[in-house]
């Protein structure tokens, strides 16, 4: 809807993990330290540049979600406008796409700063 913003600053979440994966009926939610994602639109993990696994309105994530569980985030990236990826340090990359014009497709929230994208 809003377009992931090229300037938008994530360092706290360098070095941080999640514990958890929530799911909702239309959203995956997922905490990296103080930082958190609620998805509404399709996530991908690649590894290598394959797709290993992928969650999508409706349905429960692949079991390659596991792997993103208590692995550290080395770093982040914002490819384009529509594309945020969050690198871990066992090589997986999640792949978080805005994919919508017209409604949300993520919302982030770090302590009192909030992106409606």
């Amino acid at each position: 809807m809003n377009r992931i913003p090229q300037d938008l600053c994530l360092e706290g979440i360098i070095g941080s993990f999640t514990t958890q994966l929530r799911i909702g009926q239309f959203d995956l939610q997922l905490t990296f330290g103080e930082i958190d994602f609620q998805i509404e639109s399709e996530i991908e993990l690649f590894r290598n540049g394959e797709c290993i696994g992928l969650w999508y309105e409706g349905c429960f994530p692949s079991p390659e979600f596991y792997e993103i569980m208590n692995s550290d985030v080395v770093k982040y990236t914002i490819p384009d406008d529509k594309l945020l990826v969050l690198h871990l340090e066992n090589n997986i990359e999640i792949h978080m796409k805005d994919n919508s014009d017209q409604f949300e497709s993520m919302k982030i929230t770090w302590g009192q700063k909030q992106w409606i994208i």
